[in-house]
């Protein structure tokens, strides 16, 4: 079974290779994230036990941040013209990632609540984030492969632009990858409006989770995942991720066991940030979902999308 890397090698496109991987680049969200750890059943309407923290958040930073130890990475958005949008692009930055960002507005947020088992309800502020918009084409030169989460496409004029970049990248002959993101957002687009706007970006690889894949039609494969992307992957959690090809199911990877989960948020960016690196060198699809399993488990026990824990902010 080809990589995606060896199909767009063979079509014409970027090559890459174990030695040369190329600069993966991701288009998205750079915001702050406020994790609150809940320590307790929440107790409506007076005070529940919580350890809080703050942190760089956003799907897109988090894939990008995740990468650059594993590839050369660019991370492309907008944040606030404001502190806390410098602070989030030097530490990006810090981390190795090549940061082209616009400044304007206002630097999102997002309050993430996690449970006791390690799941979350998020209530996002965008901000700057969700204005992208005329980003020079110049800022995609060199790169290999272009990622896209799906909450770009939640609100016009990112809409538009993440249409126009991935059209843009695959010109040049660079490969392209969309997360599904989140059900919520997918059933505020619609169904079939956001099955339009994945046709039209025409990835190369298509990321989702369980419950993403069943709202959309694709799990098991069939008709809808072929005429979405040559390569669909289906994460269910701790069951065996699908790799499905051509619409049809030709893996099933087996996840490793991890031991103290703490916070799911950024798993699944991190899964995508290990496949892609992967991707980059050459594997083929089954042994980048065991590169993104390794990933995902790497940030399980930290608050947010991150391989160690930020610092506790006194709540």
């Amino acid at each position: 079974m080809p990589s995606p890397a060896e199909r767009r090698a063979t079509e014409g496109g970027a090559a890459a290779s174990a030695s040369n991987p190329g600069v993966l680049a991701v288009v998205g969200d750079l915001v702050e994230d406020i994790v609150v750890w809940a320590g307790e059943p929440v107790r409506a309407a007076t005070d529940t036990a919580a350890q809080v923290f703050r942190a760089r958040g956003g799907s897109g930073a988090n894939v990008a941040a995740l990468a650059a130890s594993r590839v050369p990475t660019r991370f492309i958005g907008r944040v606030g013209a404001d502190a806390a949008g410098a602070v989030l692009v030097a530490e990006l930055a810090n981390g190795g990632v090549d940061v082209r960002v616009q400044h304007d507005g206002r630097t999102g947020t997002v309050v993430l609540l996690v449970d006791a088992d390690g799941e979350r309800t998020m209530f996002p502020d965008r901000g700057a984030s969700a204005l992208l918009e005329g980003v020079d084409p110049a800022w995609l030169d060199g790169i290999t492969w272009l990622h896209a989460p799906g909450y770009g496409f939640e609100r016009e004029p990112m809409r538009t632009e993440i249409v126009r970049l991935t059209a843009l990248a695959r010109d040049g002959g660079a490969g392209v990858s969309l997360d599904a993101s989140s059900t919520g957002l997918l059933a505020g687009l619609g169904v079939e409006a956001a099955l339009a706007l994945m046709r039209r970006v025409a990835p190369d690889v298509l990321f989702a989770n369980e419950a993403e894949a069943e709202l959309l039609g694709l799990a098991g494969g069939g008709e809808v995942a072929a005429s979405v992307a040559p390569t669909v992957v289906v994460k269910h959690g701790p069951l065996p991720t699908d790799v499905i090809e051509a619409g049809r199911l030709v893996a099933r990877v087996d996840v490793a066991p991890v031991a103290g989960i703490r916070d799911l948020t950024g798993a699944g960016d991190a899964f995508a940030a290990g496949f892609l690196a992967a991707t980059l060198r050459g594997t083929d699809a089954a042994a980048a979902c065991l590169a993104g399993h390794a990933a995902a488990a790497s940030v399980l026990t930290n608050p947010g999308a991150h391989t160690t824990a930020p610092t506790v902010n006194p709540s």
